[in-house]
């Protein structure tokens, strides 16, 4: 009867190890497949909007191209259509992508 409660005792404690190897290898897929693409894509965002200058082209998170006339610490005010009057103040973070003036 004692070889038998070894034996199972022994089995639990391999049984625990694998599923220490399963959940390091699942935290390990989550952090390379979902975790560390999503920091180098805020990384890259954080980038674009720092370098954001008055005269550049945006296109806004809801889809509208305009041009920036004022920018402050997390609000810029973007220009849109030829209508001169049409001026938003919106955030940083509503930018989409930015395209260069090409006074450079």
């Amino acid at each position: 009867m004692g070889i038998l409660l070894t034996a199972e005792a022994g089995t639990a404690a391999g049984g625990g190890i694998v599923m220490v190897v399963y959940l390091v290898l699942i935290f390990g897929f989550l952090y390379f497949f979902m975790i560390r693409p999503q920091k180098k894509e805020q990384k890259k965002m954080a980038a674009m909007l720092s370098t954001l200058e008055v005269g550049d082209c945006v296109l806004t998170s809801s889809g509208f191209y305009g041009i920036i006339i004022d920018i402050t610490d997390d609000t810029v005010i973007v220009e849109f259509g030829n209508n001169k009057n049409c001026r938003i103040p919106m955030q940083k973070s509503a930018i989409a992508q930015v395209e260069k003036s090409d006074a450079e």
